[in-house]
């Protein structure tokens, strides 16, 4: 098969996307887990060809043919992380001229910073958990396994 110059390039997967909260449930800390997040909004990130706009890999430069198709690709990732956050997590994330990159490492200094203290704050919710204090052995386990997410 020949490709012809006046081809199209193909359209890059992350335009098929229409509504990221279909596929990635909001952030908000209680029902859904920051790991539990990165975990599902990464496997969509490589699914769609985008991991290298959140995991740290260096953008091409302005200058570069790739920048401008490269921008608007790590807009829409961008779009994906604020869609995909509560109201309360995209009010403390949410910044003017910021790549999805950056946006990504705030989301984790928020959950990741106070890392001892809420480790030590959920030990003692699990220290103190009771099966009296819910209302079946399936809820007890269900809150056992929140707090360990």
């Amino acid at each position: 098969m020949t490709t012809n110059a006046n081809d199209p390039k193909p359209l890059h997967p992350v335009y098929s996307v229409a509504n990221i909260q279909n596929k990635i449930r909001t952030l908000d800390g209680v029902k859904v887990t920051y790991s539990s997040w990165v975990k599902l909004f990464k496997l969509h990130a490589r699914g769609y060809g985008v991991l290298n706009h959140i995991d740290g890999s260096t953008p091409p430069v302005k200058t570069d043919a790739t920048y401008e198709s490269w921008s608007k690709i790590d807009a829409i990732v961008l779009q994906w992380i604020y869609g995909s956050l509560s109201d309360e997590l995209m009010a403390r994330v949410l910044d003017t001229d910021t790549r999805a990159q950056q946006a990504w490492n705030r989301i984790q200094d928020i959950f990741l910073n106070n890392k001892s203290s809420r480790a030590t704050a959920l030990e003692h919710r699990f220290i103190n958990l009771t099966l009296t204090s819910c209302s079946s052995m399936d809820k007890y386990q269900q809150k056992i396994k929140d707090l360990a997410d």
